[in-house]
């Protein structure tokens, strides 16, 4: 599928298929076409984020060029800011206001309309279509040859992306275990010769994971050679009021610094923060990556994933663990509220 060429970016459609607007559909071959996005990306659905449903962006694609395609993530992340009052809950620190939102989104588009100028950018932006999911829980195998894989499952969100949009993705097959920082050895190495072993294991199935989506998957190779720093407003523009204003101007940040080094188009980076800015965003940035830390805890204690999946054969033990972790983190809370202290540990609350 990888090797596969397309003329856009989008869903792939029978050539007959109900599509109102007969311009959105960009002919394919073999009584296929190229239309609008199916993703919850572009319609706001998403499991946990009920206060966006019927707030779709106005533009869902399909779009032929790269500066098309950003355009309208930058649509997206506009239609999830809040247009009512901002609650409590969303008014921690690090998300900053509405205003901030859309301040650094603006630069956030002005930037990534310079970057899809950039040749580089360009050939690691190829239209390409895989498996958006394709870790474990979603292969089956034979159970007389585990090596013979028998069908894939979990196709929803497999679209027409820009090849980077899939290259940094590291099936869970062939990821480095998370590591909870506090069962690390000073040197940083996990305890016990059983974690150094399966370490070791999981190491050798990353490496030639690497080795496979580098070198036989020539849409993601130019990618996977390049800085990542490139690509990640492309990955988390549109989610910025979801992981805060903090998060979104530290990618700024990092790209403006690289700017030079990488030789990209223009002078140099739109995003040209104050003293004053850079001095708040350094707290704010750090009450960012407490919070996820507090993620990383959480999903070491349960043996979940980010999107809170767990199998079934460690559900009882994920639900002990999720129950011991809230009563600790409520009384972590309570001790320092006691303290008059603003900043927990890890277990952060607000």
């Amino acid at each position: 599928m990888a090797s596969l060429d397309f003329p856009a970016y989008g869903n792939i459609y029978f050539t007959d298929a109900r599509i109102e607007d007969a311009s959105l559909k960009i002919p394919l071959e073999d009584g296929f076409c190229i239309g609008p996005y199916c993703s919850p990306l572009f319609w706001n659905c998403g499991a946990g984020e009920p206060e966006l449903y019927g707030r779709p962006s106005s533009n869902r694609g399909p779009w032929k060029t790269l500066s098309g395609y950003a355009s309208r993530l930058i649509d997206t992340a506009f239609t999830r800011l809040p247009n009512e009052q901002v609650s409590a809950r969303d008014r921690r620190p690090f998300r900053g206001s509405v205003e901030d939102h859309k301040r650094l989104l603006k630069i956030c588009h002005k930037t990534m309309q310079m970057l899809t100028q950039d040749d580089r950018v360009q050939k690691a932006a190829l239209p390409t279509l895989i498996h958006a999911d394709y870790n474990k829980r979603n292969i089956y195998v034979s159970p007389n040859d585990p090596t013979v894989i028998t069908g894939l499952i979990d196709w929803q969100l497999s679209c027409i992306e820009s090849a980077f949009i899939y290259s940094q993705n590291t099936p869970d097959f062939a990821a480095l275990p998370d590591i909870d920082p506090s069962e690390e050895d000073e040197d940083g190495t996990p305890k016990g010769r059983d974690e150094e072993r399966l370490l070791k294991d999981l190491s050798i199935c990353h490496q030639t994971y690497d080795v496979m989506a580098t070198y036989k998957c020539r849409k993601l190779r130019p990618s996977r050679q390049l800085d990542s720093s490139l690509f990640r407003l492309f990955h988390y523009c549109f989610t910025s009021w979801r992981d805060g204003a903090s998060a979104i101007r530290q990618e700024l940040i990092d790209l403006r610094t690289l700017w030079p080094k990488l030789k990209l188009p223009g002078s140099e980076c739109p995003y040209s923060p104050t003293k004053q800015e850079l001095a708040e965003h350094a707290g704010q940035f750090e009450d960012f990556e407490t919070m996820q830390k507090l993620k990383m805890w959480l999903k070491i204690s349960m043996q979940t994933t980010s999107d809170g999946w767990v199998p079934n054969e460690v559900w009882d033990v994920a639900q002990e663990a999720n129950r011991a972790a809230y009563d600790e983190w409520i009384e972590t809370a309570k001790e320092s509220e006691k303290k008059g202290r603003r900043r927990y540990d890890r277990r952060e609350s607000w």
